[in-house]
């Protein structure tokens, strides 16, 4: 994997462009439209990941959270900062990641794994102070 410190400014910005295309072309797929993006809320770890406030069209609050990870979604009601949704995100795939467990197919119980694996990278995230300074 990439470093951020390897990489050149152009770089870093290419990368924070490609997956902010990522993470609306995610949203299009499942049926919303993205108007804006909040970029005073959103963060991102170059290379590992990105985590996105989108206002769709019809006014709703999304993140939107991509890189080295799977990419998914949440609306929350509450003005959440983008720490605390990256420990939403944990407890999402942690859920998710018990119900594939009871699956019998091989694909499912991968997923699962891999779920687990990022949900705690994602909380190990989380609590690091220092990245929220």
């Amino acid at each position: 994997m990439t470093n951020k410190l390897e990489m050149t400014e152009e770089q870093q910005q290419e990368w924070v462009r490609e997956h902010y295309l990522k993470a609306t072309k995610y949203l299009a797929q499942k049926g919303l439209v993205a108007e804006s993006v909040a970029d005073t809320e959103s963060r991102y770890l170059i290379p590992l990941m990105a985590v996105w406030k989108i206002n769709l069209l019809d006014k709703t609050k999304v993140w939107v959270i991509c890189g080295d990870l799977p990419t998914d979604h949440l609306v929350l009601e509450e003005n959440e900062s983008a720490r605390n949704v990256l420990r939403h995100f944990t407890f999402k795939w942690q859920i998710q990641a018990d119900k594939l467990l009871k699956s019998d197919t091989q694909e499912q119980l991968d997923y699962a794994k891999l779920l687990m694996t990022k949900a705690e990278g994602l909380y190990q995230l989380y609590a690091k102070d220092e990245i929220w300074a």
